[in-house]
C-alpha cells in the first residue's frame, strides 16, 4: 500500500514523502496513529498545499540535528568494566552502557541512535557513531577502562 508520511519516521522516510509499505503496517499502525495518509489524489493535493510547512519543519529538524551533532562531536565517555586476563573483558560494553555513560555527562541519547556494530569486548579507545538525523552521524570516543 502506498502512503504519504505526515511525520518523519526513521525507517521509512521524511515528512511528505510517498512510500510503499505492507498493507497491515499501514492499516494497523501508520493510519490509526495519524503518521500517514493513503496516497490518493485528494491527499496528494492537500499535502502539496502543505509542502511549504513540511519543508520548514524539515529545515528545523535538520538545524536541531546539526546543533546536537556539534555538541556530540569529540565527546569522550569512560566505561569501567571487569577485566579477565590481559585486556579481555568478562562481559562486554553494549549500547546500554554507552547511553548510561553519556547520561552521566548530561548528554541524553536514545539507544537506537548509538550505532555500535557489535559489543566491545576489549579494553581501549573506540570511535562510536551516533545517528542524530539522516546523514548526520558525529562520532564519540568511548574509553573502556578496568574497574
Amino acid at each position: 500500500m502506498k502512503v504519504i508520511l505526515k511525520e518523519t519516521i526513521d525507517s521509512l522516510g521524511i515528512i511528505g514523502s510517498e512510500v510503499k509499505v505492507a498493507d497491515g503496517y499501514a492499516r494497523n499502525y501508520l493510519l490509526p496513529q495519524g503518521k500517514a495518509v493513503p496516497a490518493t489524489p485528494q491527499y496528494r493535493k492537500i499535502l502539496e498545499h502543505e509542502r511549504a510547512k513540511f519543508e520548514l519543519q524539515i529545515a528545523k529538524e535538520k538545524e536541531i540535528a546539526q546543533q546536537m551533532a556539534q555538541r556530540l562531536e569529540g565527546v569522550a565517555c569512560q566505561v569501567a568494566a571487569k577485566v579477565h586476563e590481559g585486556d579481555r573483558l568478562y562481559g562486554s560494553v553494549t549500547v546500554r552502557d554507552i547511553v548510561a555513560a553519556l547520561a552521566k555527562n548530561d548528554i541524553q541519547v536514545e539507544k537506537r541512535m548509538v550505532l555500535l556494530s557489535e559489543p566491545i569486548k576489549n579494553l581501549g579507545t573506540f570511535q562510536v557513531p551516533i545517528r542524530v538525523y539522516k546523514d548526520v552521524e558525529p562520532k564519540i570516543t568511548v574509553n573502556v577502562v578496568p574497574e
